[in-house]
């Protein structure tokens, strides 16, 4: 679900480097539906113009404590008044001390000491500066009054050296607003998610798999790291990107995914197995690539562990939920699914209907439960799927306690 549309943000840009990166943020807010003010010091105003940030915000850039932006009004207590949430990107070590000791020198630390908003803090400097006991004290402070702080990335650095001090990338960061605004109603579950394909191989070049490419999975670790769990993603090849704060365990055969599954599962609370999982892999894998010489050629499979059937068996507490993608007879294959696999719940979503399956942003599911009830959902986004489907999980496993 996009918890950022509609609200009010106030977008603090201090004087570093990474200060032209949050042009690139203020735009992914705005695509989100975001509403955007800017305040910039004047330090930042040396790395990135005003102007720039007024070409693409209707709702004002503010740089100057005694040069009101609307007539009359006391910039620092109009901003402190309208906004839902403040994102200091980049945040500097001037600027978190500032923040750290309540200091009120310009309008970004004036608006910073009248507001009442959640804040992010989102630091990029000097490797060294950002190790300083002094700097680190700081955001010790600044996180004891409620603050925060989205460690930076580690990486190569403008100044030649090499550390952490990168400005989080601005995916981390859309991610890290997107939970502010979410319910914390998974916050104490540990959520272990399988996603992807997996590939079975013919020989070094050559393997049987399927068209998932593993986005009902991802959208199922954002979603729920969004609400405050921690998630353990397990995943088949995918050319999608890691969920920030998620452990991602990447995996490639069905019987790699069944290993990684057992080893993770006696610690997870909520298990969902999204995964493709090949029901088949070849019986003999050749050592080197399969030439072209006959005209036919005959394989022999053999069956692939079951693992959602084996979950079923192991469990004790845990909430288990599986998927379903068929071809026909939807919901009686679901059903049977459901009972012979020992399941909490399964999602079941039919193959070939526009808008659903595999690939695709959108899904079109049922839900079915051990009591017979079902419950059909219209064609939806993959993430607002996975919002529905923790609404159901959070609600069953209250029936249980």
């Amino acid at each position: 679900m996009n918890q950022v549309k509609g609200r009010k943000i106030v977008l603090g840009v201090s004087g570093g480097i990474a200060a032209y990166k949050a042009v690139d943020l203020l735009r992914r807010i705005q695509d989100l539906e975001g509403r955007v003010a800017v305040v910039m010091t004047a330090n930042a105003q040396r790395f990135v113009t005003p102007l720039t940030f007024q070409a693409l915000t209707p709702e004002g850039v503010y740089t100057d404590l005694f040069d009101a932006y609307r007539p009359g009004a006391m910039d620092h207590i109009h901003l402190a008044q309208w906004a839902d949430l403040v994102v200091l990107a980049p945040a500097t070590a001037n600027l978190l001390a500032k923040a750290a000791q309540g200091l009120a020198d310009d309008l970004l630390s004036t608006f910073l000491l009248a507001c009442t908003a959640p804040r992010l803090f989102c630091p990029a400097m000097n490797v060294r500066m950002y190790e300083n006991p002094a700097l680190q004290a700081n955001l010790d402070r600044i996180q004891e009054r409620g603050g925060l702080i989205l460690e930076p990335a580690a990486g190569s650095l403008a100044c030649g050296e090499t550390g952490r001090g990168r400005l989080a990338p601005v995916e981390q960061i859309i991610e890290s607003l997107q939970g502010i605004f979410s319910p914390a109603d998974l916050r104490g579950e540990r959520i272990l998610i399988t996603t992807g394909c997996t590939w079975e191989p013919l020989d070094p070049v050559r393997f049987l798999t399927n068209p998932s490419t593993g986005r009902m999975g991802f959208a199922l670790a954002r979603v729920a790291r969004r609400r405050g769990a921690t998630v353990t993603l397990i995943s088949g090849p995918t050319h999608l990107a890691p969920v920030p704060g998620v452990e991602h365990i990447p995996v490639v055969t069905a019987r790699d995914m069944e290993k990684a599954v057992l080893e993770a599962f006696p610690r997870a609370t909520i298990v969902i197995k999204a995964a493709a999982v090949s029901d088949y892999r070849p019986e003999e894998t050749a050592e080197q690539k399969i030439k072209k010489k006959e005209e036919r050629v005959t394989l022999s499979l053999v069956q692939n562990p079951d693992i959602l059937r084996r979950l079923g068996r192991l469990k004790n507490d845990q909430f288990l939920v599986g998927f379903a993608a068929e071809t026909e007879h939807l919901l009686q294959n679901a059903r049977t699914k459901l009972e012979e696999k020992n399941l909490d719940l399964i999602v079941a979503n039919p193959i070939g209907v526009p808008g659903a399956g595999f690939a695709g942003e959108t899904n079109q599911v049922h839900f079915l439960f051990p009591d017979g009830e079902a419950e059909k959902l219209p064609l939806m986004l993959k993430e607002e799927v996975a919002s529905q489907l923790f609404d159901r999980i959070i609600r069953e496993k209250g029936k249980k306690a």
